[in-house]
């Protein structure tokens, strides 16, 4: 594969990892990053030898904190619709991949962190992992597909109050939920990620996309969820609350909301 910025693309037999890899923006996805993504799922998809992916982030710290807020804070109204689009074309490519996908969740999973967590088939976490969808702090709601994807998770009562409020919780909550299949120490989650993943990937190859594909279609009606995510996120994004909120973030003072 080709060298990449932001992300690292490793191989070990049938199982490929991709690790995002911007630590000193806690592993933060910006439109080029995630295109970088795109590609490796692009040539994932034309390699018949890769079996199972693994998806983590580079350092201990993060998974991804999410979207670059400090990316966002300069864009102008009108890139809100065609940023959650361009994040749904990319996160919904996990799920359109014919192999399974595992998340390895190695720190903190926020925002978009946790939407790229949600688009893959298993979630694995460090002790040490946080999840939450701070987006309501900043004047916005999750745009990448997290208020469907969550409520496919944990449902929907759960859901709303981990997006209303923009809390965080901790890894034996996420577990507790269902958010996540299991939990291990930090210091074996890349063993045990990559075991699952070896289990996965001598699994017969016709059968094991046959159950992905029909899992999937037991959320048969994401695909218009997220249409209305898109648009209900642009709507966030055009306000001056959503300029409030992400540059408050950025001055690290309080946001003080005027409701337009």
């Amino acid at each position: 594969m080709a060298d990449f910025e932001n992300v690292v693309v490793e191989r070990s037999e049938a199982v490929l990892t991709l690790r995002v890899s911007r630590p000193k923006v806690l592993n933060a996805l910006d439109p080029a990053t995630l295109r970088e993504i795109a590609r490796v799922l692009r040539d994932v998809r034309r390699d018949g030898g890769v079996r199972a992916l693994v998806v983590t982030g580079t350092g201990e710290k993060a998974f991804s904190a999410g979207a670059d807020i400090k990316v966002m804070a300069t864009m102008p109204p009108t890139e809100g619709h065609p940023y959650s689009r361009l994040g749904h074309e990319v996160l919904g490519r996990f799920e359109q991949l014919p192999i399974p996908v595992i998340a390895a969740v190695n720190g903190a999973a926020l925002g978009g962190g946790l939407e790229l967590a949600l688009a893959c088939d298993v979630i694995i976490a460090a002790d040490t992992a946080k999840f939450g969808l701070p987006e309501i702090t900043v004047g916005l709601i999750p745009g990448f597909g997290g208020t469907q994807r969550l409520a496919l998770r944990v449902g929907l009562a759960r859901a709303r109050e981990l997006i209303y409020l923009g809390t965080m919780i901790d890894a034996d909550e996420a577990v507790r939920i269902g958010l996540v299949s299991r939990v291990v120490p930090a210091a074996q989650l890349t063993e045990e990620a990559l075991g699952l993943a070896k289990q996965l990937a001598a699994k017969p190859p016709v059968a094991l996309r046959q159950a992905k594909r029909a899992t999937a279609a037991a959320a048969a009606a994401l695909a218009e969820g997220l249409r209305y995510e898109t648009d209900a996120f642009a709507v966030a994004f055009a306000t001056e609350d959503r300029v409030e909120g992400m540059t408050a973030f950025v001055e690290k003072r309080a946001p003080v909301w005027k409701g337009r």
